[in-house]
């Protein structure tokens, strides 16, 4: 049973060991990123912003294209109706009774009436062509501006990037090749706590009799429990796991 109980002792505590080690190397790498702040947010939102201004380009530039055809067809529909006009006039000359006249007379108001209604669709039309040119040219200057805004920032990220990138790699491999040596119950555990904590921690040692953490007081026979390393402990007001302070000093 002795035997028994010194190898359960060993493996709970190569997995603290572990799990700190685990937490430095990912402390790591959060400084690498904390470098590059929020860079890629922000190249992020450049480019969604910019692929917004590419798409409402696109728009303006299809409906001021259905616009200048709704023109062109009101002016052939102008020249149709003036055409018939013309036909009606000449046909009056040849009429035989005064209802003929009356009729083609109305054909012809009719005509010039719907002269009348496409040349004011059309003016209505050339306004909003006006209007949305404007709106193009403002949303084509803002393009070209958010280009050389993502450019910038795109050529400072990537040169923080090809500073870091290596050693980033590196120290996730290490964190990868860590983790495989903890029960995978305790990894989850580990990463919820890390997603949850601001500074990332989720491995910390005893400070001062307190959580390296939260650095609320840990009672006695707590410490005496995180010092024998016999069990995973929690804090239990952050929810930290806590590892001895010789654990820290030695890492």
């Amino acid at each position: 049973m002795a035997a028994k109980a010194s190898t359960k002792e060993t493996t709970v505590a190569e997995k603290l060991d572990a799990l700190y080690a685990l937490q430095k190397i990912d402390s790591q790498i959060d400084k690498i990123r904390t470098v590059r702040g929020e860079l890629p947010l922000e190249v992020q939102d450049l480019e969604d912003e910019i692929e917004g201004l590419e798409t409402r380009i696109k728009n303006l530039q299809e409906e001021a294209k259905e616009l200048d055809t709704e023109v062109a067809d009101r002016k052939m529909a102008m020249k149709d109706a003036e055409a018939a006009i013309v036909k009606f006039k000449d046909q009056q000359n040849n009429v035989r009774n005064n209802r003929e006249f009356e009729s083609l007379a109305k054909e012809i108001e009719y005509q010039e009436l719907e002269i009348k209604l496409h040349d004011k669709r059309m003016k209505e039309a050339k306004i909003k062509i006006s209007s949305k040119k404007e709106v193009l040219d403002e949303a084509k200057e803002r393009l070209e501006f958010r280009k050389g805004d993502l450019k910038v920032k795109q050529d400072e990220l990537n040169e923080i990037v090809g500073e870091t990138q290596k050693e980033e790699d590196a120290l996730i491999a290490q964190s990868e090749k860590a983790k495989a040596l903890i029960d995978v119950r305790i990894i989850e555990a580990y990463d919820r706590l890390r997603t949850n904590a601001k500074n990332g921690l989720a491995v910390v040692g005893v400070d001062r009799d307190s959580c390296g953490g939260c650095f609320n007081k840990i009672p006695p026979q707590r410490q005496l429990d995180i010092d024998t390393r016999r069990k995973v402990i929690v804090c239990e007001h952050c929810g930290r796991i806590l590892v001895p302070a010789d654990v820290v000093d030695a890492g």
